[in-house]
């Protein structure tokens, strides 16, 4: 299907793609720790399936005055994994890659295309989900707890659920973003 046809179709029929839709493979049954990961991994793949195909295009910003990008988007969700993973719950010291105290929307407004700045997003998108996927499998349970300056103590439970919730809001954004970008619906 070209993107001049899934511009003109339906959202209801182009939402999930071709049969079957891949990202959603996991079991609807079964413990919770399983369900978490594989609903936040849909999330997650969601979001790569947002951006495929696209390279410096994803710094293309949604409209003025806004920052926001899908390559904002991609730096902020691996801050934001880093965060609760690495930061919270690991109690690493990890500071923000992207952004920081004295540029607090770094990561949406140095989302600029060149230099190879799609690659080293991805990298580290890469790398703070391979060790937060790590961090919730190697755990003994889901209530691991951690420590945060704004929520308190917070258990994994917490930040799965709340990493679910950010992805899928993230994930809302990316549809109008890429649609902006090349006309893909639902993709």
């Amino acid at each position: 299907m070209t993107v001049e046809e899934v511009a003109e179709g339906r959202r209801a029929e182009i939402f999930a793609g071709p049969p079957p839709d891949r990202r959603f493979t996991g079991d609807a049954t079964g413990g919770e720790r399983r369900m978490l990961l594989d609903f936040l991994g849909d999330q997650r793949a969601t979001l790569r399936m947002k951006c495929a195909g696209l390279d410096g295009e994803l710094a293309l910003r949604a409209v003025e005055p806004s920052t926001l990008s899908l390559l904002g988007l991609v730096r902020h969700l691996a801050d934001v994994e880093r965060r609760w993973f690495r930061q919270v719950l690991a109690g690493r010291e990890a500071p923000p890659r992207f952004s920081s105290p004295d540029d607090a929307d770094g990561d949406f407004d140095g989302a600029l295309s060149g230099s190879g700045a799609v690659a080293e997003a991805w990298d580290a998108w890469h790398t703070e989900v391979a060790f937060a996927e790590r961090f919730a499998e190697d755990a003994p349970d889901l209530d691991v707890r951690g420590t945060d300056e704004w929520r308190g103590t917070v258990s994994l439970r917490w930040v799965l659920i709340h990493m679910v919730e950010e992805y899928a809001r993230h994930n809302g954004h990316a549809d109008l973003l890429r649609e902006r970008i090349d006309g893909a619906r639902g993709m």
